[in-house]
Formats: C-alpha cells, structure tokens, sequence
C-alpha cells in the first residue's frame, strides 16, 4: 500500500510526459490514414519533383516524423513509390533530423521531471546511469523494431539525456535496416494505396520483420538484465 502515494506522485509529476507518449502513439494512425487518402486522389503533388522540391520534401518529413504525424513506415513507402532510389539517402537523413527534432521537442515537454523524480532512488539512477552508458546499443536496438513506435522511441530514449551526436547517428544506423527494406516495397509497388494498406513484401520480407522484431526484443531484454545486474552490484557494493 506504501507503493501506492508513491505511484500517485510520479504520475502527478510527470503527466504531461504520459499525455504527450499516448498521444505520439495514437496520432500517427490517425494522420497516416488520411494523408493515404489525399495522396491517392492527389498522387501529381510528389511526382516530378525537382531538387528544391525534394529538399522541401524532405525538410516537411523530417517535421511531420518527429511531430508523430507521419509514421517512419508511411514515408518510407511513400518516397520509396514516389521518389525512387535517387530519394533514399535524403530519406535516411530526414530520420536523423526527425530523431533529433523529436529529442528536443521531448526535453522541452519533460524539463528533466522523470529523470529527478528517478533520481530519488539509489537503485533507479544506477540503473539509468548503467542504460547511459549502453545508450549505442539501446538506440540500435530500438530503432531495429519495425513495431516500436518512433516518435515514441523518441520521447522514451531523450529521457536517458543521451548524448546528441551520439543519438543521431545510432538512430540512422539502426533504422537503415526497415527503411531499406519498406523503402524497396515502395519502389516495387503498382499504385501508393497498395503500398501503404497491402505492401507486397513476400515470406521473405516477412521473415526479415521477424528477425528484426527478435533481434530487438532479445538484444533489450540482454541489454536491460545487465543493466539492472550492473545496478543492483553497485548498490550492494556501496551499501558493505
């Protein structure tokens, strides 16, 4: 029961945290479904576009990702059907932009709340100062699932207060996989609405999706038992 007033303060203290997380989930269906919509009865506006354009293009996307408007997915069929290969390395960086854009916007909602509130207890900031320390591998592994939201992921890994640079780059190199993969699905479709609601991606791809998911589940559950491992020593030590 003592756990109880416990739980009550942190939601309390962090709840325009929780707000904004449920909201980054729950936006991108919602948008991605009518952006579908408008770019089926309108498919002219991507097609052809000169180098500006496309810079524009990619500018919007990188904003549009990081604000969870447009999931990571959606774009990446999208530019894979509309654009091409000539479009890809642009949409690689857009993913870097939008993961720092999304770190930002997060520090500026959480103001550092969650980590204090963390911070009260020995064993809670060893473990977050053990995760910091993972912070290569954690990115990789998160931005490697193809069901982890991103803007989520975002909002979720700012919180660890990792290094920018180092953010950026992990970011990138862990969604190349996916954003690959659905970037091919895209190029190799008929029209965008059977990109977007029936990518013929193949067993094969069907199989890379689930080693991907694997990968990501077994590495954080790796990374995170040891952590904790780690945490929990350094506790004991301190406490001899």
């Amino acid at each position: 029961m003592k756990s109880l007033p416990l739980l009550r303060t942190f939601i309390r203290e962090n709840a325009s945290t929780f707000i904004s997380m449920l909201l980054l989930v729950v936006v991108p269906v919602v948008v991605s479904s009518t952006a579908a919509v408008v770019l089926y009865n309108y498919e002219g506006l991507l097609q052809d576009l000169s180098a500006w354009e496309m810079l524009l293009y990619f500018a919007v996307i990188s904003i549009t990702m990081a604000l969870a408007l447009t999931p990571t997915t959606f774009i990446a069929l999208v530019s894979g059907f509309f654009l091409g290969w000539t479009g890809f390395p642009g949409i690689v960086v857009s993913y870097g932009i939008a993961a720092l854009i999304g770190y930002s916007i997060a520090r500026l909602i959480d103001h550092g709340k969650m980590m204090s509130f963390l911070n009260r207890f020995e064993n809670a900031r060893n473990l977050m100062q053990e995760l910091r320390s993972e912070s290569w591998s954690l990115i990789f592994l998160t931005r490697i699932s193809p069901v982890l939201p991103f803007a989520l992921m975002n909002f979720v890994l700012s919180l660890l207060q990792i290094d920018k640079r180092k953010f950026f780059l992990a970011s990138i190199v862990g969604m190349l996989p996916r954003t690959l993969f659905f970037f091919w699905v895209g190029t190799q479709a008929r029209d965008v609405v059977q990109a977007l609601q029936n990518p013929d991606s193949g067993k094969g791809g069907q199989i890379l999706m689930v080693a991907l998911i694997v990968i990501s589940i077994g590495g954080l559950y790796f990374l995170f038992d040891r952590a904790l491992k780690r945490a929990l020593r350094k506790a004991a030590a301190k406490n001899e």
